[in-house]
């Protein structure tokens, strides 16, 4: 219906009787004007998304008066009605120029309401969302229930409410159960824990090196996953392993629209144009793949984000994808100080150097006088603003680097001015700046009885943030440009000072070899991408029903002096208890040494081990931005008693570059 809904009389007749005529996979589009208020669908989560749908009083007045003399009806009861009668596919609002004046229009693609609205087509892909039974009995490879120790119980998630909600009411359900793909979960997009990101991601890429992690998991056929959605790099690294499912969480919308593009380009799109699309960051035709190639992947939200968003961020005019997000800024700044201080060249060469001797001496001569200068550590990185904001690294987690440090600085003083035979056996290690500091601590702590010095926050605070971060960021980047090779080795770091990745240096997903895989048809049947907090999606999940979760560096988050803090990460924990088997596994990152939450982990049945410790002047992995990262298996009993280090050191970098 092309711009005709707005001209018939009695569209409630011919709605109704649309809606009768459709076939159960029959669709309809609508095209048409349109003026609406934000009263008018306040609330609704049937209609696919409201970004650019209000229109501003005096659009209304002008366009609905201006229209009538033609007898054209603008009146929002048109497309309510719409939307109410048909269950809405996907959909897009925006505005026509014409001769400086901005007409709003919509356009719409819907189905018949009915069309998955039975119990049992609910329940299955409520099973997808909850790894319940159902779902395995309904696996066409395994053709078999997998029962766990834990009775099955009734799990519903947040989308199956939803849907139970308006059924009764009779009411379409929301939009993303029309998908033609199932991988995103309806979520309430109203809701101001996902509004507070203002529609932006903060990580346009990845920082965890998944390359490690593979080596540390072992993912299998039989291992149902849960990860942090971040820019969905590590969940297509996941996805090349093929395990039996992939729960990716984020709560941050934005995010997600991210990893659901991605989706999309792998299921729509050939290897070139993914690979000008995440690879160089940009395409000249993306807004016309979006719509012609892309839109039946994709959900309405997604869509509408991408339609609002992609056409700029993809401009083969502008800096490409991987200068927007959150880390665009700290990207920037550096970019600048190249510039201004004519270092461009620099950048360059560092990036093509071929082999590490040349790339030392380019790194030593100019580049690391710039990125690790005290006073940029001081004025900008230190800033608690700017690490959220630029960096993603919140509050919390600034607090664990600077008390680590502090720990660390009071330590060596204590044993430069007491230099006892007991303590410089106990403390000798951190008179050698390539100890782990935890064992600095633990030597320090077995001295004094306790760490109650260590806690202070005057004393923390004597050493200066400034002077923690700096250390901290010459840790992570000196032993990055020492020990691996930019040109083939670290896409990580060759991305951000380039901003986009080469064909010789780029991450796994990228290559044709993983394309002919990702491109299959149903190659991720087995991804469901939840936005929300990942308490609050484990907590309708199966008991038992995860093998393994990875959930990055979130933990930090959370204050360790916050009583409100402490509870959520008590009850995460626990509720990541119950969702995993006996003997499943949770990956965890963490900038400090020992984190402060991992004895909430041991009480509750975990069993911690550090993997991988980073040491000063050692790299760990790749990205080398963390100080520790752990496995914590569910053990039943709970038979151990200390948390065990099994750190891996410069090792971990060992058959991997």
């Amino acid at each position: 219906m092309s711009y005709s809904l707005s001209m018939i009389p009695e569209y409630y007749s011919v709605l109704d009787a649309l809606s009768t005529r459709l076939t159960d996979n029959g669709i309809i589009g609508v095209a048409d004007f349109y003026v609406q208020s934000e009263i008018d669908f306040r609330s609704r989560n049937y209609i696919g998304g409201e970004i650019n749908r209000h229109c501003m009083w005096i659009s209304r007045v002008f366009w609905r008066t201006w229209f009538e003399v033609d007898r054209v009806g603008l009146e929002a009861a048109r497309r309510d009605y719409l939307e109410y009668r048909f269950g809405t596919i996907i959909t897009f609002n925006a505005r026509c120029h014409l001769l400086g004046l901005r007409i709003p229009f919509y356009v719409w693609i819907g189905c018949p309401r009915e069309s998955v609205a039975s119990t049992e087509k609910l329940r299955q892909l409520n099973a997808a969302v909850t790894n319940t039974p159902f779902l395995s009995a309904l696996d066409e490879q395994q053709k078999e229930l997998v029962f766990t120790s834990e009775k099955a119980v009734d799990v519903r998630s947040k989308a199956y409410d939803s849907a139970v909600v308006n059924l009764a009411a009779s009411l379409p359900l929301p939009s993303t159960w029309y998908q033609e793909h199932h991988w995103r979960i309806w979520f309430d997009d109203t809701l101001q824990k996902h509004r507070q990101f203002n529609d932006k991601y903060i990580y346009a890429f990845t920082w965890e090196d998944v390359k490690v992690d593979s080596r540390i998991l072992k993912l299998n056929e039989d291992d149902v996953v849960l990860a942090i959605s971040s820019a969905g790099d590590n969940i297509l690294a996941y996805a090349l392993e093929s395990p039996k499912q992939i729960h990716a969480v984020d709560l941050n919308p934005a995010q997600n629209h991210l990893l659901e593009l991605k989706l999309a380009a792998f299921a729509a799109l050939p290897y070139e144009d993914v690979w000008r699309m995440f690879g160089k960051g940009k395409h000249a035709d993306f807004r016309h793949l979006l719509i012609t190639k892309l839109s039946p992947h994709l959900s309405s939200l997604a869509f509408q984000y991408w339609l609002q968003h992609g056409p700029a961020t993809f401009s083969t005019s502008g800096s490409g994808l991987y200068h927007t997000g959150g880390s665009q800024h700290a990207l920037k700044i550096i970019d600048w100080l190249f510039s201004v201080l004519n270092l461009k060249g620099e950048v360059i060469r560092l990036c093509n150097a071929q082999t590490l001797a040349e790339q030392r001496e380019i790194w030593q001569r100019g580049l690391r006088r710039v990125i690790l200068s005290r006073l940029l550590s001081w004025c900008v990185v230190s800033n608690t603003r700017w690490l959220w904001k630029a960096l993603g690294v919140p509050n919390a987690q600034r607090q664990i680097i600077e008390k680590d440090y502090a720990h660390a600085e009071l330590l060596r003083q204590t044993l430069a001015s007491s230099p006892s035979p007991e303590m410089m056996s106990l403390g000798s290690p951190i008179l050698s700046e390539q100890r782990d500091p935890l064992r600095r601590a633990e030597s320090f702590s077995t001295l004094n009885g306790d760490n109650s010095s260590f806690t202070n926050d005057e004393s923390i605070h004597n050493y200066g943030s400034g002077r923690a971060i700096w250390s901290y960021v010459v840790d992570t980047l000196d032993p990055v440009a020492n020990h691996t090779l930019l040109s083939c080795q670290n896409h990580y770091y060759l991305l951000t000072l380039l901003g986009h990745y080469t064909r010789q240096c780029h991450p796994e997903y990228l290559t044709p070899q993983a394309h002919r895989k990702l491109s299959r048809a149903n190659a991720f049947n087995n991804v469901r991408v939840h936005t929300d907090d990942v308490a609050d999606v484990i907590e309708r999940m199966q008991p038992q029903s995860l093998t393994v979760a990875v959930v990055m560096d979130s933990m930090d988050w959370f204050e360790e002096g916050d009583v409100k803090a402490q509870a959520e990460v008590r009850r995460q924990v626990q509720l990541l208890f119950r969702a995993l088997r006996t003997g499943g596994r949770l990956l965890l990152r963490s900038a400090g040494s020992t984190p402060w939450y991992l004895q909430i982990f041991e009480q509750s049945g975990f069993k911690p081990k550090r993997v991988n410790t980073r040491t000063p002047g050692s790299c760990v992995d790749r990205v080398n931005m963390y100080r520790s990262t752990w496995i914590c298996t569910k053990v039943l009993p709970r038979t151990h008693s200390a948390l065990t280090d099994l750190s891996l050191g410069d090792g971990a970098l060992k058959g991997e570059l």
